[in-house]
């Protein structure tokens, strides 16, 4: 058979094998997602109540060109944000910062700011549970890094220490979180093992 493209079709050509391809699906999604995504499934199940924290903004300018269409043009950061994601689970408060880095062998603390820090120990003093979920993108690992552990690095690069906590370092100290199916990021099931 003849195509209008004038190439003739290659019906015996030989098919890749399916099992020889590797899948890279939900590849693109940004750990943001996934926490999203995995905080909707608690909800639905009712297993805890975690949520994002908005951000506050001024809003300062705004075009209505319909009544229906308002864009806001100008804003403004209202204060500095503290963590990401706050909310309850069987009975205790949670409160957790989610970052994200392309390095493969360290986590650099400068993607931490001295507000969060406060804030999470104020946090972890009232006898929250308090965490930073860090995932290592180029190796597609995501942990959970304790707060405490956390506050121990934060000090010590003001004191000659390292500016960044190295990937075997996170491993030791903090817990790999495997990424499932409807809970991409089950954070809850390393707090119910090492906290509960």
């Amino acid at each position: 058979m003849h195509y209008p493209n004038g190439k003739r079709s290659s019906v015996n050509a030989a098919k890749p094998s399916v099992y020889n391809e590797t899948i890279y699906s939900n590849r693109g999604m940004t750990l943001e997602e996934d926490i999203n995504e995995t905080n909707n499934y608690y909800r639905e199940t009712n297993r805890a109540i975690i949520h994002k924290k908005p951000t506050p903004l001024q809003i300062v300018k705004v075009d209505y060109p319909r009544r229906s269409a308002a864009v806001i043009k100008e804003a403004y950061f209202k204060q500095t944000s503290t963590t990401d994601y706050n909310g309850v689970f069987k009975g205790r408060y949670i409160d957790f910062e989610a970052k994200e880095t392309k390095n493969k062998t360290s986590f650099p603390i400068s993607n931490i700011h001295q507000h969060q820090i406060d804030h999470m120990k104020q946090v972890v003093e009232h006898g929250a549970i308090c965490f930073l979920i860090i995932r290592f993108s180029m190796l597609q690992e995501t942990y959970y890094y304790p707060a405490e552990k956390l506050f121990i690095k934060w000090e010590a690069q003001f004191n000659g220490g390292r500016k960044s906590i190295p990937l075997d370092t996170v491993k030791k100290e903090g817990y790999i979180i495997p990424i499932q199916f409807h809970t991409r990021v089950d954070y809850l099931n390393v707090i119910e093992k090492y906290y509960m």
